[in-house]
């Protein structure tokens, strides 16, 4: 009898249990499903990003990833956010896709007509005034920061920072987008006056493959463009060629490969 009671009672408690653990998932099950209701697939588009903007010794080279999220998911992963604006001055896009596009489109537009006024291409600083101007005016509908760098036979190679709010910044180097917070130290460290075309250019896609690395809303291809005195060259790199960081893991094909891949090389700066 006693031994009846005991088996009945841990019946019981196993029971329990279980009934337990099942309402434990049952309560996981319900916050996913609310989860995934209120990631909206058709939220504003944003850039979650890096953009980058350097000077070198005869032009400068602007930088950026290629990933484009609405909400939590990724809507395009192989975005283009650098805009051309005249034929020797480009801007890098970041935040709200729809305001920065606007935006690149009117300075644009006003630049055409800029250059048919004058007969002669605008200067680097006319398009960032354009831009800040824009932005300046507007600070209270627009979500946008953007990095303007060009070329002109006045000033040579020039980066102007345009962020938030309207502010306009001349500076050697830009950074910007959710993926710069992760750069500063980087830049303070690696970035240097007289810099050749190529050495401009490895920095940038070093510090935006880093902040891939590092930054959820930064992925994707790395583009450049190059900007001097014998043009425009746009480069393209592909998110597989890119170097791995820290504890970062190679592409696989399956989540099984991921168990007999080599660990990755420790960052070498």
């Amino acid at each position: 009898m006693k031994t009846e009671r005991k088996l009945e009672k841990q019946a019981r408690t196993v029971r329990s249990g279980y009934l337990y653990i099942l309402s434990l998932a049952l309560s996981a099950s319900r916050d996913t499903a609310k989860m995934d209701l209120n990631m909206d697939s058709n939220a504003p588009h944003s850039m979650g990003t890096t953009i980058i903007g350097v000077t070198y010794n005869g032009g400068v080279v602007l930088g950026a990833d290629s990933r484009t999220s609405t909400g939590m998911y990724v809507a395009n992963r192989a975005s283009d956010k650098i805009t051309q604006l005249t034929d020797n001055v480009y801007v890098c896009r970041s935040g709200s896709a729809a305001d920065s596009q606007v935006v690149s489109d009117y300075v644009r537009y006003f630049l055409h007509q800029h250059t048919i006024q004058l007969g002669q291409p605008a200067t680097v600083k006319v398009a960032a005034n354009l831009i800040r101007l824009l932005s300046y005016n507007n600070k209270n509908m627009l979500e946008t920061g953007l990095i303007v760098g060009g070329w002109d036979k006045y000033e040579g190679g020039k980066i102007f920072g345009i962020p938030l709010g309207g502010t306009l910044i001349e500076q050697p180097f830009a950074i910007g987008g959710s993926g710069s917070s992760y750069l500063y130290g980087f830049f303070d460290q690696a970035w240097k006056e007289g810099m050749t075309k190529d050495e401009a250019e490895q920095l940038v896609v070093k510090a935006v493959s880093l902040a891939i690395a590092r930054d959820g809303a930064s992925g994707g291809v790395v583009r450049t463009v190059v900007i001097n005195s014998e043009g425009v060259t746009r480069n393209f790199y592909p998110g597989d060629k890119l170097q791995l960081w820290h504890e970062e893991l190679e592409p696989q094909n399956s989540l099984l490969d991921i168990l007999n891949s080599p660990t990755p090389e420790p960052m070498n700066i």
